[in-house]
């Protein structure tokens, strides 16, 4: 447990944010640094789905870990709203995951078997009660699952919210300096060094998402086992009445937004550090919806946006103290569902750091399954 003042929190994407808010609401004092501004990394390139009976594999450990994150989110954005004085745009409107073939279809009975055993609402459609959810579906769609507790977030909205409220908890939100180094000072305090200069704290979060295996850590001999994986997200005008929720399919999600827009993710592609959007990831995803919603073809294109997401190498997220560096507090690795996972995971940093309670969940998450971190 430290000290509640003088955390440095490396990395200003969802994720650091949401720890830098949860430490500086609770009295710490913060610093947060980074290369880039606020959620200008993997984030700005994120739809903000909330969707966990979709992204995890039913009854695993991940599955329980973002189940939990979403029942945290109604409370937290509620206190982010709150404190930043901003608009973040929030919706629980569910999910419509669709099949276009009779095997998909299997599939998705089992899924909604799976979750009708552990009490989740749903509704299995069959062709024509899919139409009826959706009108602008294609004619080989043959059914779907709408998981109503399911939504969406503006996860760019929410990361600058993040920031402004920490900032509004004397938060020092430090932009355009890359972290290079992390290391131990005289009496116990880390040192990060950065391109500006050095930052001093009691203690270091390292949440600098696909990055962080790139920032030296003192004394550990391995980097933290992140990659990063490009995802290519467009963005669209629609016309014409609106999608009615978030649509899922095996090639591409859609996201339909207040303002008329409409997000379509998202690629998956081991490309390095590379954050190049490419001729190949646009093309693969406007044919993707168009063959789910034909009526996307008479959409105007505004765009698309580029993230690295960090994959750990079991596809968990890693957070939890390094044993080298007790003090220093690993939380990367959430690969596609940062956005979902960042309040949880500010809780369960925020109760180590501060308070010394060390929830069950990080046993799962630990640095330390990866050796010594």
């Amino acid at each position: 447990m430290v000290r509640p003042s003088d955390i440095v929190v490396v990395g200003a994407g969802i994720v650091g944010c949401a720890i830098a808010y949860e430490l500086a609401r609770r009295g710490a004092s913060v610093q947060i640094v980074d290369e880039r501004a606020a959620g200008m990394g993997a984030t700005q390139a994120s739809a903000g789905v909330l969707a966990p009976y979709i992204e995890a594999e039913a009854d695993s450990a991940f599955l329980a870990l973002t189940v939990r994150g979403l029942g945290q989110y109604d409370r937290f954005m509620a206190h982010v709203v709150s404190d930043s004085a901003m608009t973040v745009s929030y919706h629980r409107t569910g999910t419509l995951e669709v099949a276009v073939d009779d095997a998909r279809m299997h599939a998705l009975r089992n899924l909604a078997a799976r979750l009708e055993a552990q009490s989740v609402p749903l509704g299995l459609l069959d062709r024509n009660a899919v139409r009826g959810e959706e009108p602008h579906l294609a004619d080989d769609v043959v059914g779907g699952l709408v998981v109503p507790v399911h939504g969406f977030v503006g996860a760019g909205e929410m990361t600058r919210a993040l920031a402004a409220a920490a900032r509004r908890h004397g938060a020092q939100v430090i932009e355009g300096s890359r972290v290079r180094r992390i290391q131990p000072a005289e009496g116990g305090d880390l040192v990060v060094e950065t391109a500006r200069g050095p930052l001093t704290g009691n203690a270091v979060v390292l949440a600098a998402g696909s990055w962080s295996g790139r920032i030296e850590v003192a004394g550990v001999a391995a980097a933290v086992p992140v990659r990063p994986v490009r995802g290519q997200l467009l963005h669209l005008s629609w016309n014409g009445p609106p999608l009615r929720r978030v649509l899922w399919a095996e090639r591409c999600y859609l996201v339909p937004w207040d303002d008329g827009t409409l997000l379509v993710g998202a690629t998956v592609e081991d490309a390095g550090f590379d954050e190049r959007a490419t001729v190949a990831g646009v093309r693969d995803l406007l044919e993707a919806a168009c063959d789910l919603v034909p009526h996307a073809w008479t959409a105007g294109f505004i765009g698309a946006r580029v993230g690295l997401r960090p994959a750990s190498g079991d596809g968990l997220p890693i957070i939890g103290a390094s044993t080298i560096m007790p003090n220093l507090m690993y939380a990367t690795g959430h690969y596609r569902n940062g956005v979902l996972l960042a309040p949880l995971t500010a809780e369960l940093v925020a109760d180590a750091m501060l308070e010394g309670r060390i929830d069950p969940a990080l046993a799962v998450t630990s640095p330390q399954r990866f050796g010594t971190l």
